[in-house]
């Protein structure tokens, strides 16, 4: 199957195709966020390490035969470690939310071997020039290439960072921290990573109180909405966290440890289905990548909602207004209703047949 085209890819690795750099003679490269594309296939079997904590993308790497890391495979709660490994290339395709970049810069240079290069990319509407800025602050001088609307940036022979202090200060910015008056921890780049998000809560709202039986979370994030279940409907007599951020499932894993019924997370691509059978299903679809809508997401959260819940069983999902989502239920589930709706949001109670 041809891989869709990815702008930020393409340019990522375009200072190495036009030999502005060389590839590293020995000693491999490391690829923070990494993608599966067309364009990284020339380096496959070249010593390039993979790493990259969002489920779908991990796989997908893994089908097209790049080796991944360790943290890939094993993602741990609290800050990131510092890589033991050191890398001649170190590369990144830089995420969106600032302090997280920062501190995605700061370990690519903290894995770089002395002399090695650090190179970071970004669409230009995605923060490209800041990252340039970033990357010139913490590790001195360096040369841009832009294309296809992004920007790559990289330093020269690191013998060592412009910026001690500010390499140091960078290095937790994505740390876990409490959030919501310490009942709960999160860190940059999820979404609604410092925040009870409107949609979220607005579903907690209208959940009865008398909900009952196994659960399940479709898309769990750092587990606000799965922790807040179990504290609202005490006949909830398991919950399974499905989430494929390994970032957040780290968090929800520690924010409801406290749980006095069997809590299961699942490192897991909802889109694809889910095992397991529930009598309740919660569900915030994500229906955005990037900056493009994509509503097929959430229709398919639905689609695997209704296959896992048992005869009888019912699902409540919140979805932004504008969301065509009624189809998608109306075609899965016997009854369904829009039970709220305010803020920009709705949300939906949606009910399986009998067997």
């Amino acid at each position: 199957m041809a891989l869709p085209p990815d702008p930020e890819l393409e340019t990522l690795l375009l200072p190495l195709r036009m030999g502005e750099l060389a590839w590293p003679a020995q000693g491999g490269a490391l690829l923070l966020r990494a993608r599966a594309g067309a364009a990284l296939q020339a380096w496959r079997g070249c010593g390039l390490v993979c790493e990259q904590s969002f489920r779908p993308w991990a796989e997908a790497l893994a089908r097209a035969g790049f080796e991944l890391s360790e943290a890939s495979l094993d993602p741990k709660p609290g800050p990131t470690p510092v890589e033991s490994r050191r890398y001649p290339l170190v590369m990144l395709l830089a995420p969106r939310q600032r302090d997280e970049s920062r501190a995605l810069l700061a370990r690519a240079v903290d894995a770089c071997a002395p002399g090695g290069v650090v190179l970071a990319c970004a669409g230009n509407k995605s923060g490209g020039r800041p990252l340039q800025d970033d990357l010139q602050r913490l590790a001195g001088p360096v040369r841009t290439l832009s294309k296809h609307h992004c920007r790559a940036s990289w330093t020269g022979p690191l013998a060592e960072t412009a910026d001690p202090a500010l390499l140091e200060a960078w290095r937790s910015l994505d740390a876990p921290r409490p959030i919501l008056d310490g009942r709960y921890l999160s860190r940059p780049g999820l979404f609604a990573w410092d925040r009870a998000d409107p949609g979220s809560t607005l579903l907690l709202e209208q959940l009865p109180a008398d909900l009952a039986g196994a659960a399940a979370d479709l898309g769990a994030g750092w587990g606000f909405l799965g922790a807040e279940l179990l504290a609202r409907c005490p006949g909830i007599t398991s919950l399974d966290l499905f989430e494929a951020e390994a970032r957040a499932l780290a968090l929800a894993r520690r924010n409801l440890a406290a749980a006095t019924m069997p809590v299961r997370l699942h490192w897991h691509d909802v889109a694809g289905g889910v095992p397991g059978r529930y009598d309740v299903i919660v569900c915030n679809p994500p229906f955005h990548q990037g900056r493009a809508d994509r509503p097929e997401l959430g229709r398919a959260f639905i689609a695997t909602a209704a296959a896992a819940l048992k005869p009888g069983g019912c699902l409540w999902l919140v979805a932004n207004r504008h969301l065509p989502y009624e189809s998608a239920l109306a075609s899965d589930f016997a009854h369904w209703r829009v039970a709220a709706e305010r803020d920009g949001f709705k949300v939906f109670e949606a009910r399986k047949g009998p067997a």
